[in-house]
């Protein structure tokens, strides 16, 4: 769900006695700041935050100056950061 809640189960996982990545790969939401830094460094999804930020000043911009604004979703594309916490599955 979020960085902090993966790391919540990373600890989760070494309390019952097995490791990340080795027994449970663990994935986060966010690439909050110091992911790469913790142990393992943990693999996450990056969002593309100053696009989504550029295309809501934009859109508030045009909504100020009154142009029609259309309820379209907008879509980002999101960019997976593998690192540590993750391993290929064993066969």
């Amino acid at each position: 769900a979020s960085d902090p809640q993966a790391l919540g189960a990373i600890r989760a996982v070494r309390r019952q006695g097995l490791s990340v990545p080795q027994d449970v790969s663990v994935i986060g939401y966010d690439d909050s700041a110091f992911m790469n830094c913790v142990d393992p460094p943990l693999t996450t999804i990056r969002q593309p935050i100053e696009a989504m930020g550029r295309a809501a000043v934009d859109l508030l911009t045009m909504q100020i100056n009154g142009a029609s604004v259309t309820d379209e979703e907008l879509l980002f594309e999101p960019e997976l950061v593998v690192r540590g916490s993750t391993a290929p599955t064993r066969r």
